[in-house]
């Protein structure tokens, strides 16, 4: 459960500064963990990006501010980091609907976004199986796509490079490498360092790279391995919720930062829903 502590410890950093600079890297530090997977877990946590989410809570207090006292629009902008009326006017709308001069009238009804609390809930009635593996380093072969820092913009790359690769004369020369485990359509997240995200649409193999593909090695881990059946997107978004949230705080183990891996079947007819498997690299607690 440390791990729930130290996110907590950096919502308390953000909220502290939301009338200052919020560093991404001093927050993810607090989190003990890289920028990458702070962004990451978060976002997997509470459904929304860490940025939409420092934009929902500062817009939350400009509202009070500029209801409950004579400040002027412009520095209540500045005091949040708007160095542009016209920027901090199109982020206030986006959060409340209306101008932040609007706001100032009596009446006005406003959006508040009270800040994110972390805890552990009591919940059952849905298992959660899955099985440990422990699997020395594994090398794929596949294509991959630039990633970024943002989620919210992650989140529209991948299924477009999905959409595209389905499409495309390299999906079956993907298909037919898959010969070591795990078997299957390998979709792979990958931080390689900041500046090098990607993310791979591979199989696991021992065949040669063919001509337009590229090779990468995972290194040696204890995986925790989690099955699904129902839409793809749906059951590796939840499985990663629930990972996070259900069964990372009483396993013993922490996450191990290092790539995640969707494992799909490999079919001609591209389902959007079947068996489906996720791996998530672990290491115990006492190895921080």
């Amino acid at each position: 459960m440390e791990w729930l502590k130290n996110l907590s410890n950096a919502i308390d950093y953000i909220e502290d500064n939301l009338a200052g600079e919020i560093s991404y890297d001093e927050a993810a530090k607090i989190a003990c963990c890289s920028t990458y997977y702070f962004q990451r877990m978060f976002s997997c946590v509470t459904g929304i990006s860490l940025s939409e989410y420092i934009r929902r809570r500062r817009m939350t207090q400009a509202a009070f501010e500029l209801q409950s006292t004579d400040i002027k629009v412009l520095d209540v902008a500045l005091k949040y980091g708007y160095t542009s009326p016209t920027s901090f006017n199109r982020a206030f709308k986006s959060v409340h609907g209306i101008s932040p001069a609007a706001a100032k009238s009596q009446g006005s009804v406003l959006n508040a976004y009270p800040p994110i609390k972390f805890s552990i809930k009591v919940t059952g009635g849905n298992v959660m199986s899955y099985r440990v593996e422990e699997k020395e380093a594994m090398r794929i072969v596949g294509i991959r796509i630039p990633l970024t820092l943002d989620m919210e913009e992650n989140q529209k790359i991948v299924p477009h490079f999905w959409s595209k690769t389905l499409k495309s004369n390299q999906f079956p020369g993907i298909c037919n490498l898959s010969n070591q485990s795990p078997k299957g359509v390998l979709g792979v997240t990958a931080c390689q360092s900041s500046d090098e995200i990607y993310y791979y649409i591979a199989a696991s193999t021992d065949k040669p790279t063919p001509d337009g593909m590229l090779e990468y090695e995972i290194p040696a881990a204890t995986w925790v391995i989690f099955e699904s059946d129902g839409r793809f997107k749906e059951s590796i978004q939840s499985i990663f919720r629930r990972f996070l949230t259900e069964w990372l705080p009483f396993s013993g183990y922490t996450y191990a930062e290092l790539p995640d891996i969707e494992v799909y079947p490999i079919s001609k007819e591209r389902p959007q829903e079947g068996h489906c498997e996720v791996w998530i690299a672990v290491k115990k607690e006492r190895e921080n």
